[in-house]
């Protein structure tokens, strides 16, 4: 492997000097993410501002078989931008152009360092909307790379759902495009899907043309509080049997409802809560709105209150999105667990009361949360990196669940990635078709030098 200096020199071929940063706070930003994952530093970061830059970063990497890694802001929850062995991180932050808003066919095409917010502020101006909301504020690059989906899912679908198009350089500097334009296509293989997920195991994103949607005319929230949480979960599944084109369901549960009184100021019943938001016209509505109340009154549902103002929408919804930091704030001295599961639906209501189960025999802050309409709950877990026992405790409870769903036919991540904490569970999850990912792994990059230890794990001679 090359030197830092020869590689400094060659990347200093094809980057300004103030693109590339051997800085040891630099590189300590880009060794983590905000997992509990440990870290580990690069031994360069470089900062591209173009497609050319970029493939001109692969060709050194390819030609001195030095590991690369992309990094958008590093909001992952396991592992995924961690470089395990080191190497160059590829920081897309100069990378935040929305290049084409076309609004005649519901389509943007950005670069990978656009974050969400930034590109909804600018699709309004157009009467649009870009949909996938995972709570944190992540670069589009980022959340394709996850295939991350979040509060509207339900709706809306994930980010696979509403990908068009990607440019992306290959391990070996090439540019391809993974699509087009049209809203379907029989022709060749589904290349969208294949990297849409893959986490920067099979190339960088230079460019995403993704589907958007028309702002809606009307927009209604709602918190509805249960004894139990087993009977907000079925009162979840008694609303999409219905066929009520709901566009977010959330659950919290009493621990984590605790948290968003402490963390937001606000005075919330401290009881299992799903928080739901219905988009459409005011009269239609009106009429799913006064379905909805009759089915969770059916589920025992103690309290319901609405919000159509956008201010007290934009409150609840903060508070849901915060809930994460308001665990983390409230807990000095400790780190955040998340687990990430999704199941059937019809084995959601089991799969949370499991988990209950399990946190109760622990003696450490937890809470349940999750995007309940489409299968998928979080376990939000404190503990103490420098206790032993506590950190086993964790991994135990994070085995639980994870075994629970897949027995159920469920994932072991819903949204979150596999990165390095979900890749153990990948021959149980896979089985066969996981010598076939391998495969198109070590086809498309063969020396390994694609974020190498994350998703699969593949051998190599260099290896």
């Amino acid at each position: 492997m090359a030197t830092t200096e020869e590689l400094i020199k060659a990347l200093a071929d094809v980057l300004a000097a103030d693109q590339i940063s051997e800085n040891e706070t630099v590189r300590e930003l880009h060794g983590k993410d905000e997992s509990y994952h440990a870290m580990k530093l690069p031994d360069i970061v470089v900062f591209p501002k173009n497609t050319e830059e970029v493939s001109a970063v692969m060709k050194v990497s390819d030609r001195f078989d030095v590991p690369v890694v992309p990094f958008g802001l590093g909001s992952s929850l396991e592992g995924h931008v961690i470089p395990a062995k080191g190497g160059i991180t590829i920081d897309f932050s100069l990378m935040d152009r929305v290049l084409d808003v076309r609004a005649e066919d519901f389509l943007v095409t950005v670069q990978p360092g656009v974050t969400r917010t930034k590109l909804n502020k600018e699709l309004k101006k157009h009467g649009l909307f870009f949909s996938v909301d995972p709570g944190a504020d992540a670069t589009l690059g980022g959340m394709v790379a996850t295939n991350a989906s979040g509060t509207t899912s339900v709706k809306y679908g994930v980010m696979r759902d509403q990908v068009r198009d990607l440019e992306v350089v290959l391990a070996d500097g090439t540019v391809i495009h993974t699509g087009n334009l049209a809203a379907k296509s029989a022709s060749g293989l589904h290349l969208n899907g294949l990297f849409v997920g893959s986490e920067g195991i099979l190339g960088c994103f230079t460019e995403i043309t993704l589907r958007v949607y028309g702002i809606p005319e009307f927009m209604m929230a709602a918190r509805a509080s249960f004894p139990t949480v087993h009977d907000a979960v079925e009162a979840v599944v008694s609303i999409l049997q219905a066929g009520i084109p709901i566009a977010r369901v959330e659950l919290v549960d009493e621990m984590s409802m605790r948290q968003v009184n402490a963390y937001a100021d606000t005075d919330y019943a401290e009881r299992p809560t799903l928080f739901l938001e219905f988009h459409g016209n005011e009269a239609g509505l009106a009429q799913d709105v006064e379905f909805m109340k009759d089915i969770v009154a059916d589920h025992s549902c103690e309290d319901i209150a609405f919000e159509s103002d956008t201010a007290a929408r934009n409150q609840l919804w903060d508070a849901r999105h915060n809930l994460a930091y308001s665990y983390i704030t409230s807990n000095p001295g400790k780190k955040l667990m998340v687990t990430d599961v999704c199941l059937p639906i019809s084995e959601l209501a089991g799969a949370v009361d499991h988990a209950r189960d399990v946190i109760s025999t622990l003696d450490m802050p937890a809470g349940i949360v999750g995007h309940v309409g489409d299968g998928n709950f979080h376990v939000l877990l404190m503990m103490d990196m420098n206790d032993p026992d506590e950190i086993a405790k964790a991994d135990e409870l994070n085995e639980k669940i994870v075994h629970y769903a897949l027995e159920r036919g469920g994932t072991c991540t819903g949204e979150h990635g596999v990165g390095t904490g979900k890749q153990k569970y990948q021959q149980q999850e896979h089985g066969e078709s996981l010598l076939v990912m391998q495969k198109i792994k070590q086809a498309l990059d063969p020396k390994n030098l694609l974020n190498p230890g994350k998703v699969i794990s593949v051998e190599t001679e260099a290896d």
